[in-house]
């Protein structure tokens, strides 16, 4: 589908260049424009010749493509865009040949050329907009390992596929390496990236008889896997099953504009019939005839309906992308103001989607002193509360001195020499193993923080606890005024999560959502807004992660938070680019302002018609005004550029304001 669009844009790219320089001699050596600029153009053997040859060359370069997909319409019995311009452009073509040979006075041809460019350059700008990467299914395969090591009888390991792994195998995940087949932990312990599937910030332990899921990644000690399901059957192709199937359904729209051509197609048609009926009845058959039917027929498909949307469009788009927001299908964007509801996937999007620090607590240290002695602890160790215990003391501007010495205590802790002194650093467990003491005051602080669901590790220093840090998955400082915002226009907020139901309550309470979904699968995110859709709702979806992917691609407008993985970005219609909750609500205003200009437009480019058709067709005749050929054209390049600078109005209004 990406690469259908890439070509259709380069085709018309290209045909418009082209075009619009082989129609440059048939502007200048056009009568009507030379008498209108008051120049005489040179003539010599074969310049009456220039007009013709030249505008016969920009129909067949230029116009045949709208020939050809309005031969798709006529088949579908669905007249469009394609099929008024066909009618406006094969009417003028074959009006002015005739009148070439017949030596008759008017001609269409310098409108036949300027018809097929603008109508080529609005098609450019849409094909530029619209073109969307549809990799989403490409990306959730990359995340499947290549090979896997499947043990032997003899305890040695053999390097296969994984598509030759079968149930019943038994394969070994060394750290660092993704998990190859769904399958059962029969030996080994570790700790499992499972953010992918279930959206937890935090590791999931792993031991023997636990799941292991494909495409999970392998944390820090090794795992022996017993393989359950393969291929189509595990969790990750379930997850890009969901995904194919929710985005064929999410593609079957038609353009407004497409619409208004479709009735304009009839319109012209029945106007072009009353008209030479009426004139014959009136006058007898004759040229006059020919030229009021043809004049109506023409007129009927203005040049600023070919531009009354992809103008409205590249400009929404720039403006989309100056705040942070990139447009990857433009129905989406422009549909999503009618949201009723927005679901907020929590972790990566209303959070940050990492552990952080969210509180100190020390018996005889200062905080500053506390955090340094930690971080210096977990200066080696790679897990992710180590990570957010050292990235808070270096946002702190906190000096972390380098252990003398360091060891992981595997599944409770670490303990390293620092500054002359030996420290461990670790939760409860760590406290019990090694019989630390535990002071009251940090064991209450340790009691309230788990009951907000935060997770808690201890400083301990000879044999005992001296500081404690509360840890929990960050809410972005924007999140808050987002879902404000968002409520004030009326829309219901939501929010998904693979968490617990404790943590998403806190989340919620914290940023006024009153309605959340915990310990959701990736499945169940997708019936979650297949729900909301067959209660009537229109459903906007943000979120970040593989595991939102179906959910984003079911929704009427998914959305995906710019540092998400590549399978949420290639799964949604709308990227935020600056991970801003906020240009949510800048995501709305564009689309309600880039509607309104749209409608403008259309509005005034089928209004030309509701005007000039009647006067073309020769209504005001009993008055003595009849609209000619050359002035029905100037009308029509009047109207290209009242929605042209109309559309440009769009650029004065600031989203989010």
């Amino acid at each position: 589908m990406a690469d259908d669009h890439r070509s259709h844009e380069l085709m018309f790219r290209r045909k418009f260049f082209v075009s619009t320089v082989l129609s440059l001699p048939v502007l200048y050596f056009s009568s009507f424009v030379s008498g209108l600029l008051g120049y005489s153009p040179p003539v010599f053997p074969g310049s009456k010749l220039v007009v013709p040859v030249f505008s016969i060359v920009v129909f067949l370069y230029g116009g045949l493509p709208f020939l050809r997909m309005a031969r798709d319409e006529f088949i579908d019995r669905e007249p469009g865009m394609m099929m008024l311009i066909s009618l406006a452009v094969v009417v003028a073509f074959v009006y002015s040949m005739g009148s070439l040979f017949l030596e008759a006075q008017s001609t269409f041809f310098w409108e036949l050329v300027t018809l097929i460019d603008i109508m080529l350059l609005g098609h450019w700008i849409e094909m530029r907009s619209v073109r969307k990467a549809s990799g989403a299914v490409d990306e959730l395969a990359e995340l499947m390992p290549d090979t896997a090591e499947r043990l032997l009888e003899d305890g040695s390991t053999e390097e296969v596929e994984v598509s030759d792994l079968e149930e019943g195998d038994q394969v070994l995940v060394r750290p660092g390496a993704s998990v190859p087949a769904d399958g059962e932990v029969i030996d080994g312990g570790s700790e499992v990236d499972e953010s992918m599937i279930t959206g937890e910030s935090e590791p999931v332990e792993k031991e023997e008889g636990d799941k292991a899921v494909a495409g999970t990644v392998n944390m820090e000690g090794s795992l022996t896997v017993e393989v359950t399901a393969t291929g189509e059957e595990t969790t990750l192709s379930g997850i890009k099953h969901l995904v194919e199937e929710a985005e064929e359904e999410s593609s079957r729209t038609q353009a407004l504009a497409d619409r208004a051509a479709g009735w304009l197609f009839y319109v012209a048609l029945a106007s072009g019939a009353v008209t030479a009926f009426a004139w014959t009845l009136a006058t007898g058959f004759d040229v006059t005839v020919i030229e009021r039917t043809v004049t109506v027929l023409v007129i009927a498909c203005p040049h600023a309906l070919g531009l009354a949307v992809p103008l409205v469009v590249a400009i929404n788009t720039s403006m989309a992308a100056s705040n942070g927001i990139l447009i990857r299908d433009r129905t989406a964007m422009e549909e999503v103001r009618n949201t009723d509801t927005f679901v907020f996937d929590k972790t990566g999007t209303l959070t940050e989607g990492e552990m952080g620090v969210t509180e100190v607590e020390t018996t005889d240290l200062r905080e500053e002193q506390a955090l340094s002695l930690m971080a210096a602890a977990e200066y080696e160790s790679e897990h992710v509360i180590a990570e957010a215990i050292r990235r808070s003391a270096q946002e702190r501007g906190i000096e972390i001195p380098e252990p003398e010495s360091f060891s992981l205590i595997k599944g409770k802790g670490v303990k390293a020499d620092v500054e002359g002194g030996k420290v461990y650093v670790g939760g409860p467990n760590l406290a019990e193993a090694q019989e630390f003491l535990v002071p009251e005051s940090l064991e209450s602080f340790a009691d309230e923080r788990a009951g907000e669901s935060e997770t808690v590790v201890f400083l301990f220093r000879d044999g005992e606890a001296v500081a404690a840090v509360a840890l929990a998955d960050v809410i972005r400082q924007e999140s808050r005024e987002a879902v404000d915002r968002l409520q004030e226009r009326g829309i219901e907020v939501a929010m998904l999560t693979g968490d617990s139901e404790p943590v998403a309550r806190s989340v919620a309470d914290e940023l006024g959502i009153d309605t959340f979904f915990a310990e959701v699968l990736p499945k169940e995110k997708d019936e979650k807004v297949r729900e909301l859709q067959e209660d009537g709702e229109y459903v906007a979806v943000a979120g970040d992660g593989v595991n939102d992917a179906p959910a984003l691609v079911r929704a009427d407008a998914g959305i995906s938070i710019g540092s998400g993985t590549d399978v949420a970005v290639e799964s949604a219609d709308i990227v935020l680019v600056d991970d801003d909750p906020m240009d949510a609500v800048r995501m709305l205003d564009l689309s309600a302002s880039s509607y309104r200009k749209m409608r403008q437009n259309l509005l005034w480019a089928t209004g030309y018609n509701a005007f000039a058709i009647p006067l073309a067709a020769g209504v005001a005749a009993p008055l003595g005004l009849v609209l000619s050929p050359a002035a029905g054209a100037v009308i029509m390049s009047l109207s290209t550029v009242i929605v042209s600078f109309n559309a440009q109005l769009l650029r004065r209004q600031e989203p989010g304001t």
